[in-house]
């Protein structure tokens, strides 16, 4: 999958391997990756994915 482009939401949950309707959650309560409204498209930059992937790893915060 580029990195170099926006991703969909469609791509965003081929990414994290979880269903799209998941991804409508986060977004709903506002604990998904950063996005970006594109007029009435919702898109996601790798870069913030790969940053909120990372505060949420077993590791954060412990220190390793």
């Amino acid at each position: 999958m580029s990195t170099d482009r926006l991703w969909t939401l469609q791509e965003l949950a081929k990414f994290l391997g979880v269903p799209t309707q998941s991804i409508y959650q986060m977004n709903w309560k506002g604990t998904g990756p950063r996005s970006y409204k594109v007029g009435r498209h919702r898109r996601y930059d790798p870069r913030d994915v790969q940053q909120w992937l990372e505060t949420r790893s077993s590791d954060a915060g412990s220190g390793r």
